[in-house]
This record gives C-alpha cells, sequence and structure tokens, in this order.
C-alpha cells in the first residue's frame, strides 16, 4: 500500500494542468514506467484527479451552501416566513422549501469532511419547522365552519 501511496504523491508532484484538466508529462510518465506498469500509472493518475475534483467540490459545495444559508436566514423568522407564506416575498415557497432540504443536505456531507467550521443553522432549523406545519391549519380545521371560506377552497 505504502508504494501506490508513493506513486500517487509522485503523480501529484509532477502533474500538470492542462487544457482537459490534470496531464501528466511525458518525461515524468517515462520516468515513472522505469518502476510501474502503465495501469499502475493510469491508476495513480485517475486516483489524483478524483482527490482534486473532490477537494475543489468540497470548496465550492461549502461557499454554495454557506451563501444559500444567507439567503434562507430571513425565512426562519416568524415575520420573514409569514412574507414568504403570503406571497409578499420575490421567491416562492416551494423554492424556499427545495433550497432548505438540498443545502441540509449538503450540510450533512461537508460535515464528514470536517475541514471547515459550518455555519449556524438555527435560522435554517426554525424554516423547516415552519414549513413542516404550513398547511397544518387548514386541516386541522377542516370541515369547520369558523374557518374563512377562502381557506376552506384552498
Amino acid at each position: 500500500m505504502g508504494r501506490i501511496v508513493d506513486l500517487c504523491g509522485e503523480v501529484a508532484a509532477a502533474a500538470d494542468e492542462g487544457e482537459n484538466g490534470l496531464v501528466l508529462p511525458l518525461e515524468a510518465w517515462e520516468r515513472l514506467g522505469q518502476d510501474w506498469e502503465e495501469e499502475d500509472i493510469e491508476d495513480a493518475m485517475s486516483f489524483v484527479k478524483d482527490s482534486l475534483l473532490q477537494s475543489e467540490l468540497v470548496e465550492a459545495a461549502d461557499s454554495l451552501s454557506a451563501h444559500v444559508l444567507e439567503i434562507l436566514r430571513p425565512f426562519g423568522t416568524q415575520a420573514g416566513f409569514d412574507r414568504l407564506a403570503a406571497g409578499q416575498a420575490t421567491i416562492t415557497v416551494e423554492a424556499v422549501a427545495g433550497l432548505a432540504r438540498r443545502v441540509e443536505r449538503v450540510e450533512e456531507i461537508l460535515e464528514g469532511f470536517g475541514e471547515t467550521s459550518r455555519p449556524e443553522h438555527r435560522a435554517l432549523d426554525a424554516l423547516k419547522s415552519r414549513l413542516m406545519d404550513l398547511g397544518i391549519e387548514k386541516e386541522m380545521w377542516e370541515g369547520d365552519d369558523d374557518l374563512p371560506e377562502e381557506e376552506r377552497e384552498n
């Protein structure tokens, strides 16, 4: 296992950014080919590419998640949620619910990498709770004559 790790380290050190991603210069390929099979070098190159892409993906997801949390934060307050539910926000309830679900999953995955501190989730938790409660009032009063007519029809 140690030899493969050494090969991956050599490949990572020798690789350059090319037009279509990471490439191994011919002289490095020939040098490594003296001690390694071509398949091993290709596997190491693939592993190094995947590792770099994964790091970039985590960094991009971390940044995107932080920005989405900032967008969603105002809807975690009662006043912000009331504006959203009344259709007075520039985004729909469905869009906010979808963003909240997806950012929650991204945050769960990013916690597994543990390289950066995660943002505060209280506003997201409050928003999710309000989204779950949305519409329950109508179901609770279903068939009740005290419910305003416009709410009975919806």
